[in-house]
């Protein structure tokens, strides 16, 4: 049986992050992290002569979530124009895992018509931080991957 060698996971911080808001590039250079996720929405599906409940997938939920140092003031300002005008600004945004260390090559996935969701922190004060940070949610309606990872060169045995 072979297995993954050490060598080919992925440094956390080998990457960048884009958003693409009113037609230009902004560097996510101040995002400690970065997830996106997709979740199958479900149903049980329960018919007579088996105790069994099948599951039938129904929707998928896509989000996202990143944690930012204080001070990015991109989310702030998509807030204030949605307030004061009463349109969600949408942006795209593209991840890329690119660690030179591993043979699995470089991953770059877009996601497309992102938009905040949850709870915005304006104003953030902590004596015992010595890092100030902030968590920003949005939802996304499409994703396409433009580069993928590929098997790594070589497996232990």
């Amino acid at each position: 049986m072979s297995f993954l060698l050490e060598r080919d996971t992925l440094h956390g911080a080998a990457g960048k992050a884009v958003i693409i808001l009113d037609g230009q590039v902004k560097d996510l250079f101040g995002a400690k992290n970065v997830k996106t996720q997709a979740e199958i929405t479900s149903s049980d599906m329960k018919v007579i002569g088996t105790k069994k409940a099948q599951q039938k997938p129904g929707s998928v939920k896509q989000t996202g979530a990143m944690t930012v140092y204080y001070g990015t003031p991109l989310f702030i300002d998509m807030l204030a124009r949605y307030i004061r005008s009463g349109v969600m600004p949408y942006f795209n945004l593209q991840t890329t895992n690119d660690d030179p260390t591993t043979t699995v090559g470089v991953q770059t996935v877009a996601y497309y018509n992102c938009k905040l969701s949850g709870t915005i922190p304006l104003s953030v004060l902590d004596a015992d931080a010595d890092m100030l940070t902030m968590d920003v949610s949005f939802t996304y309606e499409d994703f396409e991957v433009l580069s993928a990872f590929h098997d790594p060169a070589g497996t232990g045995n």
